[in-house]
């Protein structure tokens, strides 16, 4: 009793910082719906709207002290149920063969893949003898061969003949799903297309989404015209989100440094220009005393700041990153406009409950992951740094701690995430962003600002001119931190419950208000996900889930079955297991025995072939009874022997083993 009295009066001492695990518990429904193998039916829908009356009816007639874990459990069974309405809301028709043939649709974006070819994304879809009511929402085409790429614009209706096919599941089990990305973003077919894409011609003016793509990639072909070369792809990025021109070194030298997140419009670049705008406008109120004396200046530069992130969100193309900087930075200047303190820790918990509420599956993301562990680890050691500032700190030595201060806080903050996801940490990234970052702030966002003003006049070259010398600095320190030896650090991928463990952990040290023994408990979950992630062991052979490649463990790594083929799965495999090798490296390793088109490999006590190539169903018939299991990348009939065959048939249903 005396135990559940002490719960009760710990629980009751946490009511200031509540609404900050209010976040933390709809994560907990998102993520546990996200691990479902199945579409929950409508019993358990309905047992989930049951349960969460009966905790809300709870609550009210429980004791005070013990409502709060009951508004959390609701919160748990809300984030689930949020998850899977948005999930039915985005529900659009997904192919569900392989289609060789025709496509006819209206352009919505260009972008690259990550082989570095054009890629284009259509609506409207039309496709040879398909029923409208089967035919994907949209579809995405990546371009090889010969192109007019200059005619290619949003809104252009084209046609081409292509190869498209449903989007696939992990490559391995438990690695990242784009089949359920691709389900968000309503894309229910990918492929390629080796013929000239056909214009058509517009389809009217278009809606004001396409309208503002068509500004946007005329402001990045302006700034890429006006500053040649990486600089003003680099320019480009910055100002539009276009990435387009980038070179494939400069991006891995931006990777490999951990710059890369100055070209993602997000939390950095919005929080930069609100904030420039912000600054700027209130400074030149306050200049003016009739001004400054009679109007709440302070929030007239919040609502300009607010207007500025808008237009920037829209210029962007608003994709998600850069919709939830904005939330951010709007929860914060509404709370200047309401009297409040902008920058708190409740704040950030409000903006992460309306992006859960709007877009539940961004949990998943490591943009949403890593934008909102740097600013909580921001807030929290900043606002516990508030009036501790040495006396004797020379002022103008103060924002030069403060950037060093929060370059090593965001990195630490960031580092796990970052390493769980792209399986790399870039050992010199603090020393890239202490040169790099007060750069951005204060030259290169305030250039672009000063273009986009200029623009209008035909003065914007004067910005273009003034962000230049930062953007070479910066491309050259990532060049130079990229070529440094143990410049990067390869890690395998953790299990699932890693990274839940440390943020765990992480949030207890950060809002449990009580003892420091109490506090201090939360690092026993970060300890026990870095021990999980130590002890994580890579499956010893993995199959792709067209049954073309595998890749079995050896002593040297990782050994594939192909030098060429399959290339995404490869890469992901190696990347997973924390392996820098390319794939024709770990072809060419000891551990896969035989010749192309077939080879042989073994398990414990269990033998496996793996066949390509002409004949492969025959030869799986010859081979049976010798073999444990058969990876075949073709359909295969019934065979006699006790083998168990995994052809492409098998492998399209459970997908990747």
């Amino acid at each position: 009793m005396a135990l559940i009295q002490t719960i009760g009066r710990s629980i009751a001492a946490q009511r200031g910082q509540l609404l900050c695990w209010a976040p933390a518990c709809l994560a907990l429904g998102i993520g546990i719906y996200f691990r479902l193998d199945h579409e929950p039916g409508p019993m358990l829908w309905a047992f989930a709207v049951a349960a969460s009356a009966g905790m809300m009816l709870l609550a009210r007639i429980s004791a005070e002290n013990w409502r709060p874990v009951l508004h959390g459990m609701l919160l748990v069974v809300v984030g689930s149920l949020l998850a899977g309405i948005r999930a039915q809301m985005v529900s659009e028709p997904v192919l569900e063969y392989r289609y060789y043939g025709p496509v006819q649709g209206r352009i919505v974006q260009i972008d690259r893949s990550a082989s570095d070819a054009v890629r284009l994304t259509l609506d409207r879809v039309v496709l040879k003898r398909t029923d409208p009511g089967r035919t994907p929402e949209r579809v995405r085409v990546s371009l090889h061969g010969q192109q007019g790429f200059a005619e290619l614009k949003p809104g252009l209706t084209v046609i081409l003949t292509a190869h498209l096919a449903p989007p696939s599941g992990p490559i391995e089990p438990g690695g990242f799903d784009f089949r359920r990305q691709a389900w968000f973003d309503r894309l229910g077919a990918v492929g390629y297309t080796r013929t000239p894409v056909l214009e058509l011609g517009f389809s009217g003016p278009g809606r004001f989404e396409m309208q503002i793509y068509r500004l946007r990639m005329a402001i990045s072909q302006w700034a890429r015209t006006r500053m040649p070369g990486e600089a003003g792809a680099f320019a480009a990025a910055v100002m539009t989100g276009d990435r387009s021109a980038l070179g494939r070194v400069t991006l891995e030298n931006l990777r490999a440094s951990n710059l890369a997140h100055l070209l993602a419009i997000s939390g950095l670049h919005m929080g930069l220009l609100t904030g420039l705008v912000f600054g700027v406008v209130r400074g030149a109120l306050a200049l003016v005393p009739p001004l400054a004396l009679r109007w709440p200046i302070k929030k007239i530069a919040a609502l300009l700041a607010l207007l500025a992130g808008a237009g920037y969100l829209a210029l962007s193309g608003g994709n998600v990153a850069t919709e939830r900087a904005y939330i951010m930075v709007s929860v914060m200047f509404m709370a200047v406009l309401l009297d409040r303190r902008a920058i708190t820790l409740r704040a950030v918990a409000v903006a992460a409950i309306i992006v859960l509420v709007l877009r539940p599956e961004v949990l998943a993301e490591p943009g949403f992951q890593m934008s909102f562990a740097a600013t909580v680890a921001l807030v929290a050691v900043f606002g516990a740094m508030r009036g501790r500032t040495p006396a004797r700190l020379p002022r103008w030595l103060r924002p030069v701690l403060a950037v060093a201060i929060s370059s090593a806080v965001a990195g630490a903050a960031t580092a796990p995430v970052a390493a769980a996801h792209f399986n790399r940490i870039a050992d010199y990234g603090l020393l890239a962003n202490l040169l790099s970052v007060p750069l951005m702030g204060l030259v290169v966002v305030p250039g672009g600002v000063l273009a986009a003003i200029l623009a209008p006049l035909g003065l914007g070259e004067i910005g273009l001119s003034v962000m230049r010398p930062a953007i070479e600095w910066i491309l050259g320190v990532a060049a130079w931190v990229a070529g440094l030896e143990g410049a990067l650090t390869h890690v395998k991928a953790p299990s699932g419950a890693v990274l839940p463990l440390i943020a765990l952990g992480a949030l207890w040290i950060i809002l449990w208000r009580g003892p420091f023994i109490v506090r201090a408990a939360g690092c026993l979950p970060v300890m026990a996900g870095f021990a999980l992630w130590v002890m994580t062991e890579r499956p010893t052979a993995l199959v792709a889930d067209t049954g073309g490649l595998v890749g079995v463990l050896g002593a040297e790594g990782r050994a594939l079955s192909k030098a060429k083929g399959g290339g995404f799965a490869a890469r992901g495999w190696l990347e997973n297991d924390g392996d820098g090798a390319s794939q024709k490296e770990a072809f060419e390793r000891p551990g896969l025995s035989g010749t192309r088109g077939m080879h042989e490999f073994q398990v414990g006590t269990a033998r496996f072939l793996h066949l390509t190539g002409q004949g492969a169903d025959m030869r799986a018939q010859a081979h049976c009874s010798d073999m444990s299991f058969i990876v075949v990348s073709v359909d295969v009939s019934a065979v006699n022997g006790k083998c168990t065959v995994l052809d492409a048939r098998r492998l399209r249903e459970t997908g990747a083993i």
